[in-house]
Order: C-alpha cells, then structure tokens, then sequence
C-alpha cells in the first residue's frame, strides 16, 4: 500500500473515531481530537493533509452534536478560534523530531497547555456578555475558570497520544518486518 493510501486510511479512521467519541462523551470531552491534531503534526509528510486531518474530525463532530441534538455543534464566532487552536497543535507537532515516550508524553501536555491558553483566551476576547470581566482580570477570571477542564485535557491527551503513538510504532514495525520477509 503506497504512503498516499495508508495515510488516507488513517485518517479516515482516525477521523470517524474522534466524531465519534466527541459526540458520546460530550459534555466529557473525552475525545482524541487534541491528540489527533498532534499525531497528524508529526507523522504526516503532507502538511496540508495534516493540518485537514483534526479540523475534518472536528467539524465532523460538530455536525454530529447538532444533528443528534446532543449540544450546539456550531456556536458562533469563537468556535473558529477553537479550529485555529487544533491547527497551532498540529504545528507543534512539526517540532517533535523523534516520537518515544519521553517526547510523546511532553509534547501532548505540551499540547493540552497550548489548546487550553488558546482557547480559553478565545473564549475571553468572544465574551460578548462580559461574564469574566474585562482586561488582565477578567482574562486570568477566564482562565481559572477552564482549570477543572485542563485537568480533563490533560489526562486525555495523554491516553489518546500514548495510545495514537503507540499503535503507530507496533504497525509501523511489523509492517517493516513484513517488507523485510517478503524481499
């Protein structure tokens, strides 16, 4: 199978996957969507396919909150600020060079902290009701406010990267193992 059709493949489940799991444990967000965005960002070759990649499983998701009436899928202008925040996780992914635990587990608490600032900052500055408040006060307000949901992220993104990553490398290998015989 050429590297175009088996990154296809994985995305297609990967993709099916985090709609999936967003729309069964929503409020939960217990979802790979994060850790997605991460993997895409370091095992895709194709930028453009890995930025597509998170963005397609979340809108996917999204489509399926609203369509099974599970929550507001789509919820105005701060929702793109959420899309953006998935694609600076991707380009973090760009930086890890080598995938082993040490830097699996760094770069997806890396990632959960990323998203988290970003989207709660998000949240902040598309605060038309001024529920946090203004300014540096209403911001740090914001921030606290998502803590018990960084605690969710991290522990999250953690099992999806450990479990993404790790798939990857136990394919990756026997597939080797397989070229190898077969030569």
């Amino acid at each position: 199978m050429t590297q175009n059709k088996s990154n296809l493949l994985i995305a297609t489940i990967l993709v099916a996957f985090a709609a999936l799991m967003k729309a069964i444990t929503f409020p939960y967000s217990f979802n790979p969507i994060i850790a997605i965005s991460l993997f895409s960002g370091v095992v895709l070759k194709d930028k453009k396919f890995a930025f597509a990649m998170p963005l397609f499983a979340m809108f996917i998701s999204d489509i399926m909150l609203e369509v099974f009436n599970i929550a507001p899928g789509f919820y105005g202008m701060g929702q793109i600020g959420n899309y953006a925040s998935l694609l600076f996780v991707t380009v973090l992914g760009f930086g890890m060079k080598k995938s082993n635990a040490t830097n699996v587990a760094l770069f997806s608490v890396g990632s959960s902290l990323l998203f988290f600032f970003l989207s709660n900052t998000n949240c902040f500055l598309f605060d038309n009701s001024n529920f946090y408040g203004t300014g540096l006060l209403g911001w740090t307000k914001c921030l606290v406010a998502g803590i018990p949901f960084l605690k969710n992220s991290v522990f999250t993104d953690l099992f999806f990267s450990s479990f993404l990553f790790g798939s990857y490398s136990i394919v990756s290998k026997r597939t080797k193992l397989l070229t190898v015989k077969a030569s």
